[in-house]
């Protein structure tokens, strides 16, 4: 016997060939989706998201091309189910505890509740023992995440996003779907009309005029495409490298998919459902047309003529969408590309949000392209600059040309280069500080430039904002500075010959698969000159992202942290050399991301960043000061079998504001001293003075349930508007070897914080110390 394969015995039940395109599509975003967490990341939840969103999509597609009407409702409804599980997974870090884990595990319940509803309409047999199967797997899923969510997150939602992916695509290798020539074939049958000529010839005549308006519906879509292109190459200006081509690109691709996603969730559903709720009405309609004739000529037969005419013509696009993948996203393009050039001309007034503004996508992807590279980019710069010689045996050490003996001081400040507002709010108070004179010199402990660290953003976001700053600026990178493989950083921050030799080096790395070539290394090296020259900012002392600054009783450690939170072999080994030479000295470390921030402990579940706390504390580093989250905290740190240790977040220098530190500080926090700044009570005040009423709803719900199943700190993004009042903040660090000490004294953009300004932990204010009265914080030797 010849056993038919698995293409015939589909094909059989009326299954296209074409569709298994999407089934592998789905089962590669399965294990891909699998393999997540195997690979360094910042938010391994992110791709994972992205990839489940991508199999979400597949399987709207798949529904549309489903030939039973049941089906099809089934399958719409399990790609939108799909769709908001991935946009929550992308949303992981700003969720509620372990509330992803209840949002996906509700998700498998309502996804088994629809398979049940379909076994119980579907005739005893094969049909209905596949749907009581998927949802059986949907129940134990569910059941597993919800019984084990106590265990790794990362994990637990990786396992459930993989084997729905996976679900998705044997869902697509089993269902029975028609071919695009089934789409004009059927559209009258379902009327009941396709033995009367008039219908016929009508269908015919629709069709005509839609294959001689595709070329029209083709130059739409392909003038909105480069009208958003156009849009966002000059909002985020291109400066001719690769990535100032392919971030715009990255916006107009991120344009498109919302503009699909609208339609296939939003607009087709709507359609569909309107259609089928008036379905009597338009029977109704060309029965008495067809009586009629053209007997009668009058307004009501020409009107209703053409209400039908309308309705055909709707009719043979869904179902040419619904047969044809090309078809549908043609259809999806030509409709929802108006509404995404919407969404891009008015996001800004929205808020600060990554997943609506599409041009911030480009700064996702480079973030997944540089996570992972980090570490071996700046192993390679390090021995190359190591390798060239010139420097001694302390190659990473800086002096800066005023003396440092006795006590002096210098200023940290963080997280600064947005160019706005909110950065340049700042910038008398850091000019003033900076003046002083025993203020020595300034550190930028994180993200230089946003979004992309891009040298053409260099100018507006760093180079203006600092000028009239006379003192050597240092500075560590925060992620979004990598994103360019900190080709711009480099060039501003170190010495001409180290910026050439380590980014000669990162091009080495990637085998010169980049844009950084020799012409351009040299190009942005004179860039930084020339603007160095032009502000008279005095930058290009180091010799790496990261460096040591020693005097006979103190120490400054700047430790880049890259993306993910972790150092490479060759600055680790620097590390323990400088801490070595730290020792008996008052130490301090500015480190790229903050052991404690929000109010909890940052080193859970990531060892490599626990490894570096540990190797700072055992050396008794007294103060470890961090940028990366934006806004001002300070944490001590009693330990039993150690010194105390002084952490602090100093990333409030000019981004917009982390307000979920305020909004959401938790009951117990990581330690028992604290303090953070702004404090609640100003934020509520802000927030609500200056919320206009569509955002109200929003507001209320993040005020009166903490925003659940999202994090307020998520919430709080549509709430940071850029005016007055200002929380921006940044640190003069007072070194003080004849008292044994370091003075911490925090800046707002009105002066000196006082204790009025801060929330914290009862008895951290001095003793007799008045609300009005400046904070400062000690941190004595031990």
């Amino acid at each position: 016997m010849v056993h038919p394969t698995l293409a015939q015995r589909l094909s059989a039940r009326g299954r296209a060939a074409t569709v298994t395109p999407l089934a592998a599509t789905a089962a590669i975003a399965g294990v891909l989706i699998l393999l997540a967490p195997f690979r360094a990341a910042e938010q391994p939840l992110l791709r994972v998201g992205v990839l489940l969103g991508i199999a979400g999509a597949v399987q709207l597609l798949h529904g549309l091309r489903l030939a039973d009407a049941a089906a099809l409702r089934r399958t719409l409804a399990g790609g939108a189910i799909t769709i908001l599980m991935a946009l929550a997974v992308v949303n992981a870090p700003y969720l509620a505890g372990t509330a992803i884990v209840v949002v996906l595990g509700g998700s498998f319940v309502i996804d088994a509740i629809g398979y049940v509803s379909v076994a119980r309409r579907a005739a005893p047999g094969r049909e209905r023992w596949l749907a009581l199967a998927a949802a059986a797997g949907d129940l134990i899923v569910a059941a597993f995440l919800l019984a084990t969510q106590h265990l790794s997150v990362t994990w637990l939602v990786t396992g459930a996003c993989g084997l729905r992916a996976l679900g998705i695509a044997w869902h697509i290798a089993v269902s029975p779907a028609r071919t695009p020539k089934d789409a004009v074939r059927t559209v009258i049958d379902d009327l009941g009309i396709a033995d009367r000529p008039e219908a016929v010839a009508l269908e015919a005549e629709v069709t005509a005029d839609e294959h001689a308006r595709a070329p029209s519906d083709r130059r739409w879509v392909t003038a909105f495409v480069l009208t958003l292109f156009a849009i966002h190459i000059a909002r985020m200006q291109a400066d001719g490298s690769l990535l100032g081509f392919i971030a715009p690109a990255v916006a107009v691709v991120g344009d498109m998919l919302l503009a699909m996603l609208v339609v296939l969730m939003i607009v087709v559903p709507a359609v569909v459902s309107f259609r089928a709720s008036t379905r009597w009405l338009e029977r109704r309609a060309w029965h008495w047309s067809l009586a009629v004739g053209r007997l009668d000529n009058g307004w009501r037969y020409r009107l209703v003529r053409g209400w039908l005419r309308y309705r055909l013509r709707i009719a043979i696009r869904l179902r040419e969408a619904r047969y044809s993948t090309p078809a549908a996203i043609r259809r999806a393009l030509a409709t929802g590309l108006p509404l995404a050039a919407i969404v891009a001309a008015t996001v800004p007034i929205w808020g600060m949000s990554w997943f609506f503004d599409t041009e911030n996508w480009a700064s996702g992807l480079w973030n997944s392209w540089a996570e992972s590279r980090t570490d071996e980019w700046r192993e390679a710069m390090v021995k190359a600059v190591v390798a060239r010689g010139n420097a001694g045996s302390t190659p990473f050490l800086v002096s800066p040309a005023q003396p440092l003996d006795g006590d002096f001081a210098f200023i940290v400040i963080g997280d600064t280069g947005e160019g706005d507002a909110s950065q340049h709010v700042l910038r008398d108070q850091l000019i003033s500080v900076a003046a002083h004179n025993d203020v020595r010199f300034l550190v930028i402990s994180s993200d230089v430039v946003y979004p992309n660290g891009a040298m053409i953003d260099y100018e507006a976001k760093f180079w203006l904002p600092f000028k009239g700053i006379t003192k050597p600026v240092y500075a560590i990178p925060g992620n979004h500075d990598w994103y360019d493989g900190l080709d711009a950083f480099v060039a501003t921050f170190l010495d001409a010959d180290s910026a050439r030799t380590a980014m000669h080096a990162r091009a080495d790395a990637e085998l010169r698969v980049t844009s950084t070539t020799s012409e351009r290394i040299e190009a942005l090296i004179d860039e930084a000159a020339r603007l160095r020259r032009e502000y008279d900012v005095p930058t290009g002392y180091q010799r790496a992202p990261f460096f040591e600054l020693q005097t006979d009783r103190f120490a400054l450690v700047a430790i880049d942290t890259g993306i993910v939170k972790r150092i490479d072999p060759a600055q680790w080994a620097w590390l323990e050399s400088a801490l070595g030479r730290a020792a008996g000295k008052l130490t301090m470390a500015v480190v790229g991301h903050p052991f404690y921030a929000g109010g909890y402990d940052m080193t859970i579940d990531n060892e490599a960043f626990a490894r570096l706390k540990r190797l700072l504390v055992s050396h008794h580093v007294a103060l470890m000061m961090a940028g990366d989250t934006h806004d001002l905290e300070y944490y001590l740190e009693s330990p039993s079998n150690a010194a105390p240790a002084h952490y602090v977040v100093n990333g409030g220098g000019g981004a917009y504001m982390s307000f979920g530190t305020a909004l959401a500080w938790p009951a117990e926090p990581a330690t028992g001293t604290w303090a953070f700044y702004p404090d609640r009570a100003a934020v509520v005040d802000k927030i609500e003075s200056r919320s206009p009423r569509w955002k109200r709803p929003a507001w209320w719900w993040t005020h009166a349930f903490g925003a659940w199943p999202f994090s307020p700190e998520w919430m709080s993004a549509a709430f940071d508007y850029n005016v007055s009042p200002f929380f921006q903040s940044f640190i003069e660090v007072r070194v003080e070897p004849s008292q044994r000490r370091l003075r911490l004294l925090p800046y707002g953009v009105h002066g000196r914080l006082h204790w009025r300004d801060l929330a914290h932990s009862a008895g951290l204010r001095p003793p007799g110390a008045a609300s009005d009265a400046e904070v400062e914080w000690i941190v004595p030797a031990y």
